[in-house]
């Protein structure tokens, strides 16, 4: 459906208006989408990403700021949702030996476990986006190419 109809509105100021708009709309469609996949889960979006970045980083720790760093949501709370991963007892928290003010992340074996479990339908995530590899690559440009 185009953006026209899901938002009904019919003209826009400038085609880069319009593209901007399409571009916000669909990136909400998709972390509705994505919601809607993890809550079975039991974890959200931000907390899958952080799972993510600590599977990168096994069998090591990483600090809580390098999460936030390497967060897709930048303006996500990160200490919260550690707090809430850790009583999952998805990933340990310990004070870090050189900073004690800094703390040291690891995914756990139950985290990895979920991430292998997730990772059988990927595809599901993937096919949420329904475009043809070619097509998925020319976005992906665009968009890298939107930000510089």
């Amino acid at each position: 459906m185009k953006i026209e109809e899901e938002i009904k509105q019919n003209t826009f100021q400038s085609a880069r208006q319009k593209a901007v708009i399409n571009l916000l709309y669909t990136a909400n469609w998709m972390l509705n989408k994505q919601h809607e996949f993890f809550a079975p889960f039991g974890i959200t979006v931000q907390q899958f990403n952080i799972l993510r970045i600590l599977r990168g980083q096994h069998p090591n720790t990483i600090s809580a700021t390098e999460i936030k760093s390497r967060m897709i949501d930048k303006n996500s709370d990160v200490s919260r949702l550690l707090e809430r991963l850790t009583a999952k007892k998805l990933i340990t928290k310990s004070t870090c030996p050189s900073d004690k003010r800094a703390t040291d992340v690891r995914i756990t074996d139950e985290g990895l476990e979920l991430l292998q479990n997730l990772g059988k339908d990927q595809h599901t995530i993937d096919s949420f986006l329904s475009l043809n590899d070619e097509e998925a690559t020319q976005l992906s440009d665009l968009l890298d190419r939107a930000r510089q």
